[in-house]
């Protein structure tokens, strides 16, 4: 049978996420397994939340509110804002995929940086439209170069900041330059999934920005420094007629009801996001050391997780560290070959990769 299949999704490559703990059990035949590819919070999730997951389990039957009404009117009160500038969704995924439904035609065009989060160019090709792939420029965003690529057919630009993978970010000065450039017609997403690990003062106030620029959209997660990735909760926040048009797209029922009520705690658990934040620094530190010792190149991180040059074939690196149980992300999985993407770990857990990066590269290099 000859399916019509949309001549879009057929152009579409299948996202390879890092590789689950159980399937590389099972490959290896090993017991302890390591994840550091998915940028998870390696302290978990706040207790706070952990308790009220275990009062919950009698509501699985009942729909979730969807509004997320709680949660807006708990992070409207923390920041300052209207609640009708914030719109929810299932994750930073899903809410890309709904900005693209809005806004993007066929033939239109969206620019994001070369290497960065693949989910604005899928979500882009899906709608018929066309993704604009700026180069970074000293492995960071290019905003300069990016205005530049700006056509009467630009729909969005996508910021993120920091950037992922590279773990970068761009500073206030930089993006004040060139802001001004920018048409109002063209929507700039700010997408600030690890915003919680930044501790540059030079980072840029986006939600400030927002004043004077009703053409910004602020995306956060819950996923990275709350440690709620497999609740799928994520959040943006914009003027009110832009969350409207959203509001009108996303899902009714799109953010579970156990998600809505994890991140209400969450984000009122400022004891447990502080604790995250301090640990991050510290182990994001001890890694950097350990690269310098290893004579290893890195990009100055922002985020919790470091893309490390592994002065060569990147590909037995990630095999060998697979066979002792570490999943670490790939380089030539991301258009970076020859460099890995490293999520920051346990002590422990940062301690014994350092050992076996060492070995990996030594055994390499014998070859």
């Amino acid at each position: 049978m000859k399916y019509r299949i949309r001549d879009e999704v057929k152009r579409l490559g299948k996202y390879v996420a890092g590789k689950p703990i159980d399937e590389v059990k099972r490959e290896f035949g090993i017991d302890k397994v390591v994840k550091l590819a998915s940028n998870e919070n390696p302290l978990g999730t706040s207790n706070k939340v952990k308790r009220l997951m275990a009062e919950l389990v009698n509501e699985m039957n009942m729909y979730p509110d969807s509004s997320s009404y709680d949660f807006k009117q708990t992070l409207s009160r923390k920041l300052g804002i209207s609640k009708d500038m914030i719109f929810c969704g299932a994750g930073s995924d899903s809410l890309i995929n709904v900005i693209c439904e809005v806004f993007l035609d066929k033939d239109d065009e969206s620019i994001m940086a070369e290497i960065t989060f693949p989910r604005y160019e899928s979500n882009t090709i899906l709608m018929g439209a066309k993704p604009i792939k700026v180069p970074l420029k000293n492995n960071g965003l290019d905003l300069e170069a990016m205005i530049d690529a700006i056509t009467d057919k630009t729909k969005l630009l996508w910021l993120c900041n920091p950037n992922n993978p590279t773990g970068g970010i761009f500073t206030k000065e930089d993006l004040d330059k060139v802001l001004c450039k920018i048409p109002e017609d063209v929507i700039i997403i700010m997408d600030e999934a690890y915003s919680e690990y930044v501790d540059s003062e030079d980072y840029p106030n986006s939600l400030e920005l927002l004043k004077s620029y009703p053409n910004m959209i602020l995306l956060r997660t819950l996923s990275k420094a709350y440690g709620l990735a497999s609740l799928r909760f994520g959040y943006g926040i914009a003027n009110e007629e832009i969350v409207d048009y959203i509001n009108r797209v996303i899902n009714a029922f799109d953010v579970n009801l156990f998600a809505q009520k994890a991140a209400v705690v969450a984000i009122e658990d400022e004891e447990f996001i502080n604790t995250v934040k301090i640990f991050n620094k510290e182990q994001r530190s001890y890694l950097t050391k350990k690269f310098n010792e290893m004579g290893l190149e890195y990009i100055e991180s922002q985020a919790n997780f470091i893309m490390v040059n592994v002065n060569g074939d990147d590909r037995p690196i990630h095999e060998y560290l697979l066979r002792h149980g570490y999943i670490i992300r790939p380089g030539y999985l991301l258009d970076m070959p020859e460099w890995i993407r490293v999520s920051i770990g346990t002590k422990e857990q940062n301690v014994e990769f350092c050992e076996l990066l060492y070995n990996a590269i030594k055994e390499r290099d014998k070859e």
